[in-house]
C-alpha cells in the first residue's frame, strides 16, 4: 500500500514524543539508504533505535498508512513522506543569535543544509565581530537584527546567548517576525501563543544518561 496524503493532524493532538520520534527514523532510514538498503521494516526500524515495531507502526499511524505488502516500507518513500511530515521538505531560512563557542559550532555544523535548514545570518553584541563572516556567514549588530530578518526573509532563530540575555534576544526575535525559536541557553523563556519554541539542554540530557546509569549502579 502507497502512503496516503490525508489532512494534517492537528499539531496539538500529535504527542511530542512521537515527533521526536519521528526524527529518528528520519535519520535511521538515511542510515539504511546510505548502506545500500532500498526497503525497511518496523521491526528493523525499532530495534535499531530501541523500540518496539508496534510503536513504529503507531507512530506512523497518526499520519496515514504507509509500506507495501510482502515489501514493508521503502526507504526513499518514508524519507520523503517523514520529511513532509516535519516540514523539512523545504528551506528555512534561519539566523543565530550569539556567536560565541556554541555559536561558531552551530555555524560550522554542514547537517543543517542536508536537512533543509539555511543559516543566513548570524547576530552578536560584540563589536568586534560585527562584519566578519563564519563559514559565509555574515555576522550583523543586535541592533539591525529585525531590518535583517525583514531582508533575508528569515522564518526561524537560534538562541546561543548567556541565561541572562535568553529572553531580551528572544523577545527580539519575537519582535522581528520569527515563528519558531530553538533555545539553546540554559534557561525557559517565554514566547507569545503563534510561535513555536523547542530548548535544548545538554547538562539535562547528560541528566538523563546519568539517572539511567546511577540507578542501574545501584541494582548491582
Amino acid at each position: 500500500m502507497s502512503p496516503t496524503n490525508p489532512p494534517p493532524p492537528d499539531p496539538t493532538s500529535v504527542p511530542p514524543a512521537v515527533v521526536h520520534r519521528l526524527s529518528l527514523y528520519l535519520r535511521e532510514l538515511r542510515h539504511q539508504m546510505a548502506d545500500g538498503n532500498e526497503t525497511t521494516s518496523s521491526s528493523q526500524l525499532g530495534r535499531r533505535l530501541g523500540f518496539t515495531d508496534a510503536q513504529v507502526r503507531k507512530d506512523l499511524a497518526h499520519f496515514g498508512q504507509f509500506g507495501h505488502p510482502g515489501v514493508g516500507y521503502r526507504c526513499d518513500e518514508l524519507v520523503e513522506a517523514i520529511r513532509k511530515i516535519l516540514g523539512t521538505d523545504r528551506e528555512w531560512r534561519v539566523a543565530l543569535v550569539g556567536v560565541g563557542n556554541l555559536g561558531r559550532a552551530l555555524l560550522g555544523y554542514r547537517g543543517f543544509h542536508q536537512q533543509g535548514f539555511r543559516l543566513v545570518a548570524a547576530f552578536d553584541a560584540d563589536s568586534s565581530k560585527i562584519g566578519s563572516k563564519i563559514e559565509g556567514v555574515e555576522i550583523h549588530a543586535l541592533e539591525s537584527l529585525a531590518e535583517v530578518m525583514s531582508t533575508q526573509q528569515i522564518e526561524l532563530g537560534v538562541v546561543a546567548v548567556p541565561a541572562a540575555e535568553a529572553q531580551a534576544v528572544t523577545d527580539q526575535l519575537v519582535a522581528a517576525g520569527v515563528g519558531g525559536i530553538v533555545n539553546f541557553a540554559p534557561v525557559t523563556v517565554t514566547v507569545p501563543e503563534g510561535v513555536c519554541k523547542v530548548g535544548v539542554d545538554l547538562a539535562r540530557e547528560l541528566e538523563q544518561v546519568t539517572f539511567a546509569l546511577a540507578n542501574r549502579l545501584r541494582e548491582t
